[in-house]
């Protein structure tokens, strides 16, 4: 199969739109092929693809992991690791097919021409070199100059990339700066030369909203100024929406849909394209499972007689698995690999073209309201939570928690202040129901999940158990309460042990917690976890590896339900996860709540679950709660201006729904060794007036029971 997206809309290109010489692409891929050595078998990672970037053209790539995304990135940079090559096709930059140029002639192409964000910067930044020498190495390689002319070119790079206090920065390590700064440091690397294209491989997926808000609006103002093309590699269609012009769905490693983004996400034309819409938390579906795609992305080690997606599709057609689909060329100029959008004659007799739905709604965001008009320890924020019934008593109750972390140093190890993770948080959950906990990285929230198990040792405050005061209990105690609370973590590889199998692990914890139960029942009890949550009774004999990432997170919320717990803490349990398969989870979780009557803490920064999944929601920000309340209350009119910032930085498909009036919050939060005096959020408030900087604003009660910590809701007479 030749690379016919790549061939047809080259042609396109090269045509141009009136007389004169014809004008090539910025970038053309054709009919590229990707293997990998698996050892046992070859995976054919990218498989016929085909991509034309035009000069300042933002084309956005979308598409689950493992559907080779990535490695199209890779492979035009030439970056495979050692077990992968490319066995076929081209990757023309103005002409220039890459794949035949020595490796010399390509270094000088890498930085200069294309420059590249990856993923995680940690993983891409020198840990042992201070930033402005790394971003002066990528200078000298291709614009050397005298040692003064780089340190002022690395310095004016890291300032039009927006880094905080750039000079002082100069002579900081990877380390000492937050995941913000360091993925800006990154951009300002790959910028450094000036190159025509740069390749976004999910560079905003590890940010907070806040942050994303600002590293995507730095990307699309350094294109517009610099006329630099962008290939935005994403499976986050917010992202989609609000940034590229352009989008090319992949699945299974080969390009399914092209078109131009409006028209896409007013109708996506493949039934995968749909199922990613449909996947997406929205407004009402708390009332409704989220629709959800079967099954798995299919190995890609073996060869395919049909649709790759047939196995998974809701239209598919005896056509589908017995021949591959044609890429079609539709009436609004995009392009989409389906039997569905053949002629009828080449899917099956007498059938009909089918068609997309014709507008696709907005999904998966909720709408900021318009502002309204908003150091001694803070007074405890009452809880607000709706009355879980008549005398039914909360299960959890928080008061002024808090955990501060001693700063040592020094020959003596003599305490020089503490890190305030968490300062003075109050809270309550009740049986069945889910309490969100929001909030930017840094601000304490998994300090206070963990904290709230005693995971972590609180410093001060009170929790109460089931009526029981926790902090009063020693470690034999404690122990009998820890089968009735329990923590599903955000990385399900982390935290489960990869040399035990599964049945093995959730056996471990019952043995621990509940020795009550014998071996006969305690088999009986993990058959009946695996199916509750999805997975198949063979799975008790597997290793941690041998799941996709999905089924692991399956794994750990089995294991959590394993000791029949009451209160399940969720620390970002679906951040990492496809959005198809956050569907699942999301489904899984609030079945599981039904059934067992599970009260859930869940921890996010994903506003758009949030809508799904909880009952009320907290908003937290450097170690306190500035906002609780119910949460389509909160979500729908927000009292305070972090709460305000939040929602409008979450990526929108619906671009029209973002108000202008409603900024993002700017910068950084600040260091919890030294917060600020007064309101912590004031240095990035737009609405920050005197009163803020004198103290910290007391909680003030709203109607509908929403509570906020903000001088603009004070009285008059406070707030003066």
């Amino acid at each position: 199969m030749s690379g016919e997206i790549g061939a047809d809309m080259g042609a396109d290109a090269a045509a141009g739109t009136g007389p004169g010489p014809a004008r090539l692409p910025l970038l053309a891929v054709d009919g590229l092929r990707t293997w990998i050595d698996a050892g046992t078998s070859i995976v054919h990672a990218v498989d016929s693809v085909g991509l034309v970037l035009e000069p300042g053209e933002t084309l956005a790539l979308l598409g689950e992991s493992g559907c080779g995304k990535s490695m199209t990135a890779l492979s035009i940079m030439r970056l495979l690791p050692d077990a992968a090559e490319v066995v076929d096709g081209s990757v023309r930059l103005r002409g220039t097919d890459l794949l035949d140029l020595p490796e010399r002639a390509m270094r000088d192409v890498r930085g200069a021409r294309i420059g590249m964000v990856f993923q995680e910067p940690m993983l891409s930044l020198n840990p042992v070199m201070r930033i402005g020498d790394q971003v002066e190495e990528a200078l000298r390689r291709h614009r050397p100059g005298p040692a003064t002319v780089l340190r002022a070119r690395a310095l004016e790079l890291l300032q039009s990339v927006g880094l905080p206090d750039a000079a002082r920065r100069l002579d900081d390590y990877p380390f000492q700066l937050s995941g913000g700064m360091r993925q800006r440091v990154m951009i300002a690397l790959a910028l450094a030369c000036d190159p025509e294209l740069l390749v976004g491989d999910e560079p905003t997926t590890a940010l907070d909203v806040t942050i994303q808000a600002q590293v995507l609006g730095l990307l699309r103002e350094l294109q517009r100024s610099r006329g630099m093309a962008l290939l935005l590699i994403t499976h986050d269609l917010g992202i989609v929406a609000e940034t590229a012009r352009r989008v090319a769905v992949m699945y299974a490693g080969e390009i399914v849909e092209v078109a131009a983004v409006d028209a896409f996400l007013h109708g996506p034309a493949h039934p995968y394209s749909r199922k990613l819409f449909d996947s997406l938390p929205e407004r009402g579906s708390r009332d409704r499972p989220l629709a959800v795609i079967r099954g798995n992305v299919p190995p890609l080690d073996g060869t395919f007689a049909g649709c790759r997606f047939a196995e998974r599709c809701d239209h598919a057609l005896p056509a589908c698995r017995r021949s591959p689909p044609p890429m079609v060329r539709l009436g609004d100029g995009r392009q989409v690999r389906c039997h569905l959008h053949a002629d009828p004659a080449m899917a099956a007799p007498g059938a009909e073209p089918w068609a997309p739905e014709a507008s696709a709604p907005a999904r998966g965001s909720v709408d900021a309201a318009a502002p309204q008009h908003c150091d001694a320890a803070p007074a405890a924020m009452p809880a607000a939570v709706p009355d879980a019934g008549p005398g039914a008593p909360p299960l959890l109750v928080a008061r002024d928690l808090q955990v501060h972390f001693p700063l040592r140093g020094g020959l003596l190890r003599r305490s020089r202040g503490a890190v305030r993770a968490v300062d003075g948080v109050s809270l309550e959950l009740s049986p069945g129901r889910t309490l969100a906990l929001v909030g930017e990285s840094g601000c304490g929230k998994t300090t206070v999940g963990k904290s709230l198990l005693r995971l972590v040792e609180p410093t001060g405050g009170s929790i109460a158990f089931e009526g029981r005061d926790l902090l009063g209990l020693g470690r034999s105690a404690l122990r009998p309460l820890r089968a009735r609370m329990q923590i599903v973590f955000q990385d399900p590889y982390a935290s489960l042990n990869p040399r035990i199998r599964v049945g093995d692990a959730l056996d471990e914890g019952m043995r621990s917690l509940r020795p009550e139960w014998g071996g006969a029942e305690r088999a009986a009890r993990i058959a009946r976890l695996l199916e509750q949550v999805g997975l198949p009774a063979d799975a008790a004999g597997r290793f941690p590896h041998q799941f996709s990432g999905g089924q692991r997170q399956r794994v750990a919320i089995a294991r959590a339900l394993s000791v029949e717990p009451r209160l399940v803490v969720c620390d970002e349990p679906t951040s990492a996860l496809d959005v198809s398969v956050q569907a699942q989870i999301l489904n899984l979780l609030r079945g599981l709540q039904q059934e067992m009557d599970l009260a859930y803490l869940f921890i996010t920064h994903n506003l758009g679950v949030v809508e799904v999944v909880a009952d009320d929601i907290a908003v937290m920000y450097l170690g306190r709660i500035v906002e609780r309340g119910p949460v389509r209350r909160v979500l729908d009119a927000p009292a305070h201006p972090y709460t305000r910032a939040l929602l409008s930085a979450v990526p929108r498909i619906d671009r029209a729904v973002r108000s202008p009036s409603v900024p993002t919050a700017a910068g950084d939060p600040p260091s919890p060794i030294d917060p600020p005096a007064g309101c912590h959020f004031r240095d990035r408030c737009p609405e920050a007036m005197p009163a803020c900087a004198l103290r910290y604003p007391d909680p003030v009660s709203l109607p509908g029971g929403q509570v906020v910590a903000c001088h603009r809701h004070a009285p008059a007479s406070e707030a003066g």
